[in-house]
């Protein structure tokens, strides 16, 4: 049963006459008596009396006339419901917080200026493994994937940004004043850092296991915020993105400390399913990203 078959079941109850149904929707006449005898066979019921050349509603068609226009005008409601420009669209974007925080605001301004009707969830995405699970799953549109390069073969990424990782402290802090900061004069230090699975997060804690150096103390926060704070009050030293920083560093309220520790290279790529059907607004945002991040 199609609503092509619907509609000329309705139109022939109304004419009674095949000829007439013909006619008014533009149909060979045999056109016309198969598809009422193919939803006849469908449904198992005579939905017509033919009487020479006239015909009638059995008790079955006359049923059927009354749930046959509720289907059709329901068939007219959703099309409606699903071309209107007035429905909301939902974009699920992941990224890290310090992603969300210095880069995607003014990203998310401009886009929002061309579509306000579109409705933008950012979810927390801290690592590539995390990005690819929830973009596999379709509990994402795209992520901003901040990590050192991993091959994703079912995602495809474009290169946005290398970022810059460096170790901060007070400015009156003691290692303020040493011309290079060593892997092992961290085992004297109090580390402030992002939550456990951050990307950086992870790196450093690779490089000190591997070297077998661990700081004094190890502080875990949810917010860069919180970090950053407690790095200006002299709690201790911190690695971060140098993005988050900048404002810091260049006010003097934070130090950047001189390393000669040999990091990965950590980028920031924007990444979605190979298989993922890109919407006219997710293409926009992409598009918007893309130039703006050749800016930062």
């Amino acid at each position: 049963m199609d609503m092509k078959q619907l509609q000329t079941f309705l139109t022939a109850s109304e004419t009674l006459s095949f000829t007439q149904t013909a006619q008014l929707l533009d149909y060979a006449q045999s056109s016309i008596t198969a598809q009422i005898k193919s939803l006849e066979d469908e449904l198992g019921v005579v939905l017509f009396e033919r009487l020479g050349k006239r015909i009638t509603l059995t008790e079955e068609g006359k049923r059927l006339q009354q749930y046959a226009q509720k289907m059709l005008d329901l068939n007219v409601d959703m099309k409606k419901a699903v071309l209107s420009e007035q429905a909301q669209v939902v974009l699920k974007i992941g990224a890290q917080e310090s992603q969300c925080v210095y880069r995607l605001p003014s990203i998310l301004q401009q886009f929002q200026k061309a579509h306000p009707q579109v409705k933008i969830i950012f979810k927390p995405v801290h690592t590539t493994e995390i990005a690819k699970d929830l973009l596999q799953s379709g509990n994402l549109d795209i992520a901003f994937i901040t990590d050192a390069y991993k091959e994703t073969p079912m995602l495809h990424r474009e290169r946005l940004i290398q970022e810059q990782l460096v170790f901060v402290s007070a400015p009156t802090d003691s290692n303020a004043e040493r011309d290079v900061f060593s892997l092992q004069q961290l085992s004297n230090e109090t580390m402030l850092l992002t939550e456990s699975g951050c990307s950086y997060r992870n790196q450093l804690e690779a490089q000190l296991q591997q070297e077998g150096t661990l700081p004094i103390q190890m502080i875990e926060f949810a917010s860069i915020e919180a970090i950053k704070q407690c790095v200006m009050a002299g709690l201790g030293i911190s690695f971060l993105p140098k993005m988050v920083v900048e404002k810091e560093l260049e006010n003097y309220s934070l130090k950047e400390l001189t390393t000669s520790m040999n990091l990965a290279e950590i980028f920031t790529d924007i990444a979605w399913h190979k298989d993922k059907h890109i919407s006219p607004y997710l293409a926009d945002f992409m598009e918007i990203a893309m130039k703006m991040y050749k800016k930062f």
